[in-house]
């Protein structure tokens, strides 16, 4: 029997792809070397899961017989078995448990994703032996495994290839016995692995399996220590697929450089130069991934077929220059190891780098916009990937990963659709054809595209399951689904509907014609799989896939009482259906109803951002704020790039206003204080602007991520301004960011008054609340030199009308020491009433408002005009040496154009008033 710590190390070096000692159990080895057949031929494997039970009357098979739960079925066996295991063997028996559940998982992995194709057929020699012969128990019970794989609504695709071997691989790594504290060390990993595997096979994500694979990965973390960087690598980029395939690309982008670190990758995105299309004479620079492993590998021999380009114009690949000139500047971190790299010609990845950066790919389309800039990042990742082959899986994704970024371009998009074809065609020979006794692959399907290759052209199972668990790679008939979906894209209808109608995606055959406006089709064929043939009689059971089919009719119908049908069916776990029922409420601006179904599918699956976004919203409209700050709060936890989800978390901050005192005293939080002692706490301050200072940020990360809103730039700017004392950084931010955005289209209206007014009032006062005023120094940087500039770049050039912009010009001039500055202003400032259309002739306001600017000028000239002049040829002389004159001259226009109007009111009075004060 072999120790704990060989035990121990064996666990490890199944993880990371070694070769375990001989020491150990044999079924180790069988599931690193991929020998399944031998493990589940073997009696003791057959005696843990029952498939050795050949007695048709043992009670254990009748019932299986009759309700064919496979699960429990093999989880009464193992926990029978345990029971009679000695103490002392009980850890040994359990990992090869354990084993037995890794097996099943392979090899449902090796029928579905990347074959070749199993030595056995999983669904005989799994079952007890008194039923594998039966063929009406086989019908029934891949029936009953498709159901017992649902979660949350969520049905899994009923024609995978023996779905008993992933209901084996559920059942043994979820057992509690291997939960215990007698179980190996990795079990929680591979469980991880059986779980998530389990979430992709499924239509869309469920908050069930969310927590498993949560606290699984949990549970992983603290076990790592001590283990190599390849083993904790390997974990950070599971760990980086789970979280980009939960929207969590942020987190996964941290993820996966850190796994860099540990495996030694150096890596850069950078420029070399280089020729991309065939008559290109001059060289120019070429966006190129320069990658180096710190571990020398060799190149595979063995590789997938990749389909050439054989294009007219574009060379196959970049041709870079032989000089190795990179476009880099000097000083750059560019590690020295990637300068000297040849872009041309860099050595093979190790494949653990090659799936790092081919997942980085992902999270640079998830994290930037939707844009050709963007497409021709992700590029050079893949073709770095492709220009060596040392693992056949990973140069797999690496074809669908470039296929996919090639299908939006004119001069790609063929090749990207024939590589495509070629890849699936390469799976579907490998996973669904049969292995004769001779060695031999008997292929079911149709002749392949490009021809496949041979058995010594093709890897071993161990070399296509060495990092499986770290690809993304779709299943065989997420590859068909995506292939059909490319050649809708392109015109190909008809090729697209055969292949899902071959693959009974209805779903998919009911929205392909949908999306062609034929809803009369696509309702037929939704009712067929719903109802009985030539009935309104509902079929019982109903359809794996019958929640969304339901939801599909609804959406159709716009019909709200579908979407209630989803929602029953799925025994009220089916969040889509409520997503469904929440946007048709808030179609209809029923917002009490939508927030409930939102709230409804929330609870099922919390990780939605957009449902997050719309309960928001309805709170919103329901004026219930603090619902909308935990929904909108909630949404930018998901989404942190979301700027209207930041932009709506401040306006219902706002909204929600100051807590009240009972409840500031019940968040108050004792603090200790620097130079308090341990056990000496002071309460914390009460923040009476903390809601503002939370919209504040909060508008502030939205104005980062949506420079072009001028409406948050807007809000920002009130905000800033109405906190106290002011953000005054903020505010001048703000507005140069909205005069900015919307000069052209509202001219001065772009400019907020009241808050220019209340900066030029600030930092006059500041200087004047000084003990020793000094005015404005241009040469001081600060908030007054900030001011200043933003007056004179940004705001005068737009004044036209307005008046007050004018004088509050002036205030600013004359502060500065320009009294000839600030009498033009003014002057500005009254000319703009003054020359209105028909000023005297409208309403006394109206009139009134021309006599005070009148007023205002005139003392203006009298206050000014007899100031010395600071700047200019003139410095030194009187700013108006007549002043007077032009007094009277002004005085006398106004009077004489209100003579006939506004002979006998209060504002003639004063008008003619101050042109006597001017004679004395």
């Amino acid at each position: 029997m072999a120790d704990t710590r060989n035990l121990e190390a064996a666990q490890w070096s199944l993880i990371s792809g070694d070769d375990v000692s001989s020491d150990v159990p044999n079924e180790l080895a069988l599931v690193q070397n991929g020998g399944f057949k031998e493990l589940f031929e073997s009696p003791p494997t057959r005696q843990t899961i029952g498939a050795a039970l050949s007695d048709s009357s043992s009670p254990a098979v009748q019932k299986l017989r009759e309700d064919q739960d496979y699960a429990s079925f093999v989880s009464k066996c193992i926990t029978a078995q345990h029971s009679a295991i000695p103490a002392a063997e009980k850890p040994q028996w359990l990992l090869r448990l354990m084993c037995i559940g890794i097996g099943a998982l392979r090899s449902f992995l090796q029928s579905n994703v990347t074959g070749p194709p199993l030595p056995y057929n999983p669904d005989k020699a799994l079952v007890p032996e008194a039923l594998s012969d039966n063929v009406d128990f086989a019908c029934a019970l891949n029936k009953a495994l498709v159901e017992s794989l649902s979660v949350d609504g969520e049905s899994a695709y009923h024609l995978a290839s023996h779905l008993v071997l992933l209901v084996l691989a559920k059942t043994v790594l979820n057992s509690p016995l291997l939960a215990s504290e007698e179980a190996p060390q990795t079990a929680s990993w591979w469980r991880l692995r059986a779980n998530f595997l389990h979430q992709r096979i499924l239509t869309e994500k469920t908050g069930t399996l969310l927590q498993s694979i949560t606290a699984d990965i949990n549970d992983i973390a603290p076990r790592l220590a001590g283990q190599s960087g390849t083993v904790r690598a390997m974990f950070l980029v599971e760990r980086a697929m789970v979280d980009t395939y939960f929207g969590n690309d942020a987190k996964a982008l941290s993820e996966l450089e850190a796994a860099a670190e540990l495996t030694g990758l150096k890596y850069v995105l950078t420029g070399a130069m280089g020729k991309r299309t065939k008559f290109q004479q001059k060289e120019t620079s070429q966006l190129v991934v320069l990658a180096k492993s710190a571990e020398q590998v060799g190149e595979s021999a063995a590789k997938p077929k990749a389909f050439d380009l054989n294009d007219d114009t574009l060379l196959e690949k970049i041709s870079f220059s032989g000089s190795r000139t990179l476009m880099v500047k000097e000083g750059s971190d560019l590690p020295p190891e990637l300068a000297e790299l040849d872009a041309g010609d860099q050595p093979p990845l190790h494949p653990l780098d090659a799936t790092i950066l081919l997942l980085l790919t992902e999270t640079i389309k998830n994290t930037n916009p939707e844009d050709g800039m963007t497409r021709e990042q992700m590029i050079p990742y893949a073709e770095r990937v492709l220009s060596h082959s040392t693992n056949w899986e990973v140069y797999t994704l690496g074809l669908i990963v470039r296929s996919r970024i090639e299908s939006t371009k004119a001069r790609t998009v063929e090749r990207s659709v024939l590589q495509l074809q070629v890849v699936v065609d390469q799976v579907i020979a490998e996973t669904t054809g049969v292995k004769t006794e001779n060695g031999n692959t008997e292929s079911t399907v149709a002749p392949t595209f490009l021809p496949q290759p041979k058995e010594s052209e093709s890897a071993s199972i161990r070399q296509r399951l060495l990092c499986i668990h770290q690809l993304p790679i779709p299943t065989r008939w997420e590859l068909e689904a995506e292939l059909a979906s490319r050649w809708s894209a392109i015109g190909g209808l008809r090729t697209a509907l055969e292949i899902f109608e071959r693959l009974e995606m209805w779903p998919e055959v009911a929205l392909c014609w949908a999306a062609t406006e034929q809803e009369d089709k696509a309702k037929d064929i939704i009712r067929q799989q719903l109802f009985e043939p030539d009935s309104e009689k509902e079929r019982d059971p109903p359809p794996p896939q019958a929640p969304r089919l339901w939801c599909i009719l609804g959406d159709i119908d716009e019909n709200p009482d579908y979407h209630e049908k989803a929602w029953t069916v799925s025994k009220n776990r089916y969040a889509r259906a409520k997503r469904s029922l929440g946007a048709y409420y808030l179609k209809k601006n029923d917002c009490k109803k939508a927030a409930e179904a939102y709230g409804d599918s929330l609870r099922i699956y919390p990780l939605h951002g957009p449902s997050w976004f719309a309960l928001g919203c309805c709170w919103l409209e329901l004026e219930a704020w603090e619902g909308a700050v935990r929904a909108f709060g909630r949404c930018v936890n998901i989404e942190d790039t979301d700027a209207e989800a930041w932009s709506n978390l401040a306006t219902a901050i706002l909204r929600r206003g100051p807590p009240s005192t009972e409840a500031e005293k019940s968040e108050q939080r004792q603090v200790l204080l620097d130079d308090e002692e341990e056990g000496v706490a002071a309460t914390a301050t009460i923040d009476p602007q903390r809601h503002r200072r939370d919209a504040l940020r909060a508008l502030k990360r939205a104005a980062q991520l949506k420079r072009e809103s001028w409406r948050i730039w807007d809000n920002y700017l009130t905000v800033a301004a109405t906190m106290e004392p002011p953000e005054f950084q903020d505010v001048i931010l703000a507005m140069k960011n909205l005069i900015e955005l919307r000069k052209d289209s509202k001219g001065e209206l772009a400019v907020d008054a009241d808050v220019l007014e209340l900066l030029v009032q600030h930092i006059i006062t500041e200087d004047l609340n000084n003990d020793q005023p000094t005015g404005y120094d241009p040469s001081k940087p600060g908030l007054a030199k900030q001011v200043v500039e933003m007056v004179e770049k940004n705001i005068i050039p737009l004044i036209t009308t307005d008046p007050r912009l004018w004088k509050i010009v002036a205030k600013l001039d004359l502060w500065r020491k320009k009294p000839k500055a600030a009498l033009e202003a003014h002057e500005k400032a009254w000319r703009a009433v003054n020359s209105r259309p028909g000023i005297t002739d409208s309403t006394e306001k109206a009139w009134d408002e021309l006599v005070d600017a009148t007023i205002e000028l005139v003392d203006a000239y009298e206050s000014l005009g007899q100031m010395e002049r600071t700047d200019g040829l003139g410095a030194g002389e009187p700013v108006a040496k007549n002043w007077k004159f032009q007094c009277r001259s002004a005085l006398r226009g106004v009077i004489g154009k209100g003579k006939m109007n506004w002979e006998d009111t209060k504002g003639m009075g004063r008008l003619k008033e101050s042109m006597e004060g001017l004679k004395a």
